[in-house]
């Protein structure tokens, strides 16, 4: 098999960043990308400003490869999305060359001519990496070893709080958007709603706001599943991402400043259409009328439909790489940050199969693209045989300054690192850390 390529699932930060890596380890790499182009969904939202710096958001091998190029890394800022793209991710792509096959959607892996239940001479056979191209045709890729880096943006959560779609929300799918909006003008004088608590929801609501302000009529509103927004607003002077912390703020502000009405503990169980426009109605009963819009940012899940027929080892919980779920579980108390992770704690049951980036991290919303640098460098390393840089850890990674965990999902208790105190934010009072 030592013939036989490195196959990489998709072509985004840390699919791109591990070609880079294998074609510095002067490894044969593959890379198999659904979109027409480079970072194909981070495209899609390309309209939103990240939080972490150009420093943060660049690879060293992808560096090192796109240098002789005469391309100068970004020394500062904070780019959107489209920035991203066109001023790192693009030029990658193009120095990669032809070992990036684009419109090209893996289907499934496998061990060939093994399915899953079969133990007999598993370990000796090649991968097969099934596809369809656009046009409809399959065909099958052998491989010594994959990484699937394909993300989760393919497979956003529902609105309903069961983790299955609301009663209704099918029906309602022309009224409810599963993305960070970017022209909100033709919501002007409408109710707008937000669900989630995450970085994505407080985008939309601070981009609504912005409406609201100046859209007289225009009501938004902003719904926690929790009952507490104790952690929603960040970590304050405790993150050391300054503009994540900043986004968290300004959020805590249009709230207070009574631009947006927050709602918490409301989980939706049911929408309905209605004459002045959906009705959304949560599990305790409570209802919200006349919304003309909702985006449901409620964050992501894995697809792991294309991985059924290999033995994989992940958390029932979070659907993330069980080596890495105790590290990443907002279920569990923790202080700050979460570590580095690298080959050792991606190894899977399949030798040679490594998941990577968002989709190692499963539902779990805390995935930076420095962690994804560090898992991909680390994996790299050890697919080439170098088992001392596979282990060796070259990343810290920053502090989020939020205590505690979404555990506590009825609890308003606030923070578990200091005495909560009450602070008012908008109408009512909430109790934060």
């Amino acid at each position: 098999m030592s013939e036989l390529p490195v196959v990489v699932i998709g072509a985004g930060p840390q699919g791109l960043a591990a070609a880079a890596h294998l074609v510095e380890r002067e490894e044969d790499v593959v890379v198999v990308e659904r979109g027409r182009g480079p970072a194909a969904a981070v495209s899609e939202w390309g309209h939103v400003r990240l939080f972490s710096s150009w420093p943060e958001l660049t690879d060293a091998a992808a560096r090192r490869v796109l240098e002789p190029t005469g391309w100068t890394a970004p020394a500062a800022g904070y780019p959107t999305g489209a920035d991203w793209v066109s001023g790192y991710l693009a030029p990658l792509a193009e120095v990669l060359g032809e070992r990036i096959r684009y419109a090209t959607t893996v289907t499934g892996v496998a061990r060939q001519g093994r399915d899953k239940v079969v133990d007999g001479g598993r370990r000796s056979q090649p991968f097969v990496v099934h596809t369809v191209d656009a046009d409809g045709r399959e065909s099958r890729l052998l491989a010594r070893a994959v990484i699937d880096a394909s993300g989760t943006w393919g497979l956003p959560n529902p609105a309903g709080a069961d983790g299955f779609p609301a009663l209704g929300e099918a029906a309602a799918a022309g009224a409810i958007s599963y993305r960070i909006p970017a022209d909100v003008s033709e919501l002007a004088g409408s109710h707008v709603v937000v669900v989630g608590a995450g970085h994505s929801a407080a985008h939309a609501v601070l981009r609504l706001s912005e409406l609201a302000r100046r859209a007289p009529g225009t009501r938004v509103t902003w719904m926690l599943r929790r009952g507490s927004a104790a952690n929603v607003f960040g970590g304050g002077a405790g993150d050391e991402l300054p503009e994540r912390a900043a986004l968290g703020s300004r959020a805590r502000k249009v709230i207070d400043d009574g631009v947006v009405d927050l709602v918490t503990g409301f989980r939706v169980a049911e929408f309905r259409q209605e004459a002045d426009g959906l009705t959304v109605i949560a599990e305790d009963g409570r209802v919200v009328r006349g919304v003309g819009r909702m985006f449901a940012l409620t964050g992501f899940r894995p697809d792991l439909q294309m991985l059924r027929e290999l033995r994989t080892d992940l958390d029932p919980t979070l659907e993330a790489v069980a080596g890495i779920a105790s590290e990443i579980d907002p279920n569990i108390h923790s202080c700050g940050s979460v570590g580095a992770t690298g080959a050792r704690e991606l190894v899977q049951p399949e030798r040679g199969f490594f998941i990577v980036g968002a989709k190692s991290y499963g539902r779990a919303p805390t995935f930076l693209a420095l962690t994804g640098f560090e898992q991909v460098r680390s994996v790299a390393a050890h697919l080439a045989g170098d088992h001392e840089a596979a282990d060796r850890r070259e990343l810290r990674l920053p502090d989020t300054g939020v205590c505690g965990g979404s555990g506590d999902f009825d609890d308003s208790a606030g923070s578990c690192c200091a005495a909560p105190s009450t602070l008012q934010i908008g109408a009512r009072p909430v109790v934060v850390g």
